[in-house]
């Protein structure tokens, strides 16, 4: 397949307490409360028309500090190798991270939101609205984490992605 290059903006910065990758919890369950906020530029306000109806909403940002990916990964909450494609984790041929945050506010270019579980200075690269109706599965298969998912609430980053 012949590569094509994809140029991204980010239309934001995050603002988390999160200074260091060792001190992240690695999903958002993990993160309950924890307040940030997502400081979108002034040229896209008007984008963020309406979303303040919505309780939570996803973020795609870039994992900017990874430096390489790789195909086989041992992920935070398993001591065996994965495929990337069956992990979560930030060393991705595209690393791009997803969360799904509650929003408490929107002020001007600032969303106030919670669950945080994002680096402090993570490029933004879009934000949607979390929609249940649309969004919700059901009859949900988490293969190899099916054992394991409990232990995220817990769990926290550390210097193998980078």
């Amino acid at each position: 397949m012949k590569e094509k290059s994809i140029l991204f903006q980010p239309i934001g910065v995050v603002r988390s307490p999160y200074k260091k990758i060792e001190d992240m919890p690695i999903q958002p369950s993990g993160a309950v409360g924890i307040g940030g906020k997502l400081v979108i530029d002034p040229v896209y306000i008007e984008g963020l028309q309406d979303l303040q109806g919505f309780s939570h909403i996803y973020v795609l940002y870039y994992f900017h500090r990874v430096k390489e990916h790789q195909l086989i990964v041992t992920p935070f909450l398993d001591k065996k190798p994965h495929g990337i494609f069956a992990t979560r984790a930030p060393k991705r041929p595209n690393p791009i991270g997803l969360s799904i945050l509650r929003l408490v506010e929107v002020t001007k270019n600032t969303l106030t939101v919670e669950n945080v579980d994002i680096l402090d200075g993570t490029p933004i690269l879009d934000i949607k609205p979390y929609v249940p109706t649309f969004d919700l599965q059901n009859n949900v298969r988490v293969g190899w984490l099916n054992a394991l998912e409990d232990d995220v609430k817990t769990k926290r980053s550390d210097e193998r992605f980078k």
